[in-house]
């Protein structure tokens, strides 16, 4: 029996899906963190946990596989990971190009995938560009990530006097037992754990530093989505756990689209795209 698996793996964790060739769901399954250029062995770890848990058991060879990951522009894991995939076939593709399929289709536009990290994606026909994806350390700006490591930078400023405490930054330092708490904190933090900040920032929106970083934030990622749009105006896909927010923050700048689907149905779209017609899978993908 031929079967389908399609895979979305970020700083957060990785799902999968797995079809038959009617398209009947027949799998799913879930793992860790997955992000292949700041933890390659515990992406593939992830990988093989949500991929076990998906099969339940079925043989991989019968599998096509689509994987969209976080990281694959800068890791090379496009040519190292597909071998150690148990798959009968098997791709790795930056997940930008899964979020676009999954949130645009055959449709042209422009993506904003805001997660724990962030990147801009403009699809014109079978064209994709992106702006973005550098990572945890030296990009993603507006992300999580970004949102979590700016949130804690203002609550440290303000807690040395250079701007005004507030009710979230007191709370936010007492939550971390100190400003000493929040620097231990950030040491070790991966990019899951700042992003489990932005929790924090947003039940408190009318907060003045909730309301500053969140305002950086917005015109930062406005600022990609103007420079990837070029000389065509399309419309925009906020995508994403963060997608609603900017969506909300951006209202008016650009003519807005709800997603198709999510990164998910786009991974699972490419697999049967290519098991169906592999040369045009290649060259579409």
């Amino acid at each position: 029996m031929n079967m389908y698996l399609g895979l979305d793996g970020g700083g957060t964790g990785c799902r999968a899906v797995l079809t038959d060739d009617s398209g009947q769901i027949i799998g799913r399954g879930t793992g860790g963190p997955c992000n292949i250029m700041s933890d390659r062995d515990g992406a593939v770890a992830a990988l093989t946990e949500c991929a076990a848990e998906t099969l339940a058991g079925r043989d991989p060879a019968g599998v096509t596989a689509v994987l969209g990951l976080a990281g694959v522009n800068t890791s090379g894991a496009g040519d190292w990971l597909p071998p150690l995939l148990p798959f009968g076939r098997s791709r790795v593709v930056q997940d930008a190009m899964t979020a676009a399929y999954g949130a645009l289709g055959d449709s042209d536009g422009i993506v904003a995938a805001m997660g724990t990290g962030s990147i801009f994606i403009r699809k014109l026909g079978d064209a994709i560009t992106t702006i973005g994806g550098w990572g945890p350390i030296l990009g993603d700006e507006g992300s999580g990530n970004w949102l979590g490591r700016r949130f804690l930078s203002e609550v440290l400023r303000a807690g040395d006097g250079l701007t005004g405490q507030t009710v979230l930054t007191r709370q936010t330092e007492s939550r971390h037992g100190g400003r000493n708490g929040i620097v231990a904190f950030a040491r070790d933090a991966r990019a899951s754990d700042f992003g489990a900040e932005v929790a924090h920032l947003l039940a408190a929106r009318d907060d003045p530093v909730a309301i500053r970083v969140l305002s950086e934030a917005a015109e930062l990622v406005a600022v990609s989505i103007a420079a990837i749009q070029k000389d065509e105006l399309l419309p925009v896909t906020f995508t994403g756990g963060l997608g609603t927010v900017y969506a909300a923050l951006l209202k008016g700048r650009w003519p807005q689209r709800e997603p198709l689907g999510n990164p998910l149905d786009g991974a699972l779209r490419m697999a049967r795209t290519w098991a169906a017609d592999g040369s045009r899978a290649r060259a579409e993908f």
